[in-house]
């Protein structure tokens, strides 16, 4: 009788093995990890150009900035993670650099972004809300398939559940266990499991919904930057529901909370708000012509 890594209960999907590593090339393992966010980035980076095209922009302008804010978001993921895991660094900075050991998040990965395309669109004097609602569709749907990585990975799982999509992890091959589910092992198989929310899965579906969404409704936001204003909307709604499931969040010192749910939460606020502003002010525009 064979245990697989990871089972759903109530869907009946097992997974006999889900190996992190996908080819080892010269010794050097490449992970299914960086795999899935270079085809997410890839797939992000083809629909960027093909909406370019499309609305008639100089596609060279979408190439450059492809180039140039893929190691800034790098760079942007890196150091949220570390700034709030700073206490498992400070004594070894060396160990900022080793980003094969994991250690990324992707609200680093967008803030570093959308300062460089502010200063970008500056630069090249085109208009960020144009620049914005081309490139953010395909950040959403990038950001959809990359969240399957934490699958391969066996990380951002949440806690027991016991819903249509439990996730069950043996607890040998689990990234972590979470305090919450020591000593509540579920048997299955001869071997002994974790049962938890998949919010990696959550996450994707969710963001998935926001894209299409978003593809349905560009032909008919009311101003420049309206999808992009939307997409803050609709992922920081999400997130901020996800994260509180999770049982791997970076904690914001002090206030004793998620950081990436506070941030959630204040984008979304702001960005309602910037909504109403600009749809307010339109109308009152309309009015008085």
């Amino acid at each position: 009788m064979v245990s697989p890594d990871i089972y759903f209960p109530n869907l009946g999907i097992e997974i006999e093995k889900l190996n992190r590593v996908a080819i080892t090339i010269f010794d050097l393992p490449i992970y299914w990890y960086g795999i899935i966010i270079t085809t997410g980035i890839m797939i992000g980076i083809y629909l960027t150009m093909r909406e370019a095209k499309k609305t008639g922009q100089n596609v060279d302008i979408y190439y450059d900035f492809a180039i140039m804010v893929i190691l800034v978001a790098l760079i942007g993921a890196r150091a949220y993670y570390v700034a709030f895991e700073w206490e498992n660094y400070k004594n070894d900075l060396a160990k900022i650099f080793a980003i094969r050991e994991g250690g990324i998040a992707i609200y680093g990965a967008i803030i570093a972004s959308v300062i460089t395309a502010i200063l970008y669109t500056r630069w090249k004097k085109i208009k960020f809300g144009i620049f914005a609602d081309t490139v953010i569709p395909s950040l959403i749907i990038g950001q959809a398939i990359g969240r399957w990585g934490n699958f391969f990975n066996k990380e951002a799982f949440g806690g027991f559940t016991n819903n249509l999509f439990a996730m069950a992890i043996k607890k040998d091959v689990a990234s972590y266990i979470p305090d919450s589910l020591v000593g509540k092992d579920v048997l299955y198989k001869g071997a002994s499991y974790i049962q938890v929310h998949p919010t990696f899965l959550y996450e994707s579906l969710w963001n998935l919904a926001v894209f299409l969404i978003l593809i349905f409704y560009r032909k008919h936001k009311k101003y420049d930057g309206e999808l992009f204003v939307l997409y803050l909307i609709g992922y920081s709604l999400g997130r901020l529901w996800i994260e509180g499931l999770r049982t791997d969040q970076l904690i914001m010192s002090g206030l004793n909370m998620p950081a990436s749910q506070l941030l959630s939460a204040i984008l979304l606020v702001c960005a309602i708000m910037y909504e109403i502003y600009k749809l307010l002010s339109k109308k009152r525009l309309t009015n008085n012509v």
